[in-house]
Parts: C-alpha cells; sequence; structure tokens
C-alpha cells in the first residue's frame, strides 16, 4: 500500500556538521517507439516543479534519521513526482549552498529506474511532473548539482551498455565514494 500523504516537520532530520542531510533521485526510463519496442538509447527523466512553482528539478528532501538514504530517496520521490521503481547506486554527495536561506546543505543523488507511475500521490495539487529528454533536463534543471549528477547517470548508462557488468559495479562503487568539495559560506 502507497501513502498518500507526505511527511512533514523536521523532528527526524539528519544533520551533519551543521549542514542538513537531503536525498534525491533522477526518476528515468527508456522510451517507447510508437510500435512499441524499446529504444535502449533514448532515456526520458523526470523532473517535477518546485513547490514555489519557479523552474524545474528533481525529486528530492530530507533524509531521516529512521530510515537508510535508499528509503529516503525513494519516499521523496513517491511524495513528489509519484513514482516507484528500483533505487540504483549512488550518484555522488555534493555540498550546495541554499539559495533561499543562508546555510549549507549536504546532497545525495541516486538513480530511481521507473516502474510504475501513480494517477494519485501526496503532492500532486502542487507539483507538476513531466517527461523530458536529458538535454532538455540539463536546461531546465534549477541546481547546478542535481545537473552534476544527471551528467554521471548519463555516462554510466552509456557505459553500461558497453562494460561486462563486473567493470561497471567496480565504477559505481568508485563514484560513490567520490565527492564534491565542503561548502563556504564566505
Amino acid at each position: 500500500m502507497v501513502a498518500l500523504v507526505s511527511r512533514t516537520g523536521r523532528h527526524l532530520q539528519r544533520y551533519n556538521k551543521g549542514r542538513r542531510q537531503v536525498v534525491g533521485c533522477i526518476p528515468y526510463r527508456y522510451k517507447v517507439n510508437p510500435k512499441g519496442s524499446l529504444e535502449k538509447e533514448e532515456v526520458e527523466v523526470l523532473v517535477i516543479s518546485s513547490q514555489k512553482g519557479k523552474g524545474m528539478m528533481f525529486p528530492k528532501g530530507g533524509w531521516e534519521s529512521d530510515e537508510s538514504l535508499e528509503e529516503a530517496a525513494s519516499r521523496e520521490t513517491l511524495e513528489e513526482a509519484g513514482v516507484l521503481g528500483i533505487v540504483q547506486g549512488g550518484l555522488g554527495k555534493w555540498f550546495f549552498k541554499s539559495k533561499t536561506h543562508d546555510s549549507c546543505y549536504e546532497g545525495f543523488m541516486f538513480p530511481l529506474l521507473v516502474e510504475e507511475e501513480l494517477d494519485l500521490w501526496p503532492e500532486m495539487n502542487v507539483r507538476q511532473r513531466k517527461w523530458i529528454s536529458v538535454k532538455e533536463a540539463r536546461e531546465v534543471c534549477l541546481h547546478w548539482w542535481m545537473k552534476e549528477a544527471l551528467d554521471i547517470l548519463v555516462l554510466r548508462l552509456e557505459s553500461s551498455h558497453s562494460q561486462p557488468p563486473q567493470k561497471q559495479q567496480e565504477e559505481e562503487e568508485e563514484e560513490e565514494e567520490e565527492g564534491v568539495g565542503p561548502c563556504s559560506l564566505s
């Protein structure tokens, strides 16, 4: 059963050295052509509107103390975008400054291979969702760190078509260990 209510409040919110920890997903699928066959080369990603309605982004939100990173990523994607799927290996960790608050965040991003798109979801009345090409996503996404995560996902998907599974897994593990430098408020 799927919960149709978003979690609220920050009493379970995780922080690391004063930085709020957030987690998100890049929901994706392979485009289906009119004849019904999959075009493995063409990937579509799902973007959502910000709650304030100014621009598009990938679903993300607070990582809470009673869940794993993957569980938080899946929950946020369900609440904000109304899709369910398989959360895959992490794309990385970024440090960034809030555009509206004078604080730094620590953000984790994951790819989510969409298996189901719901007609009803918790934030359907405050967000729009739209399937678009990777190129379009790079143009409309509000956050630089989400664009970097998208680039990592695209490289991973491209390399998975040309590498044996063992090599692909090793590269994913290496990418998870990498990150971006600390956020500076100055």
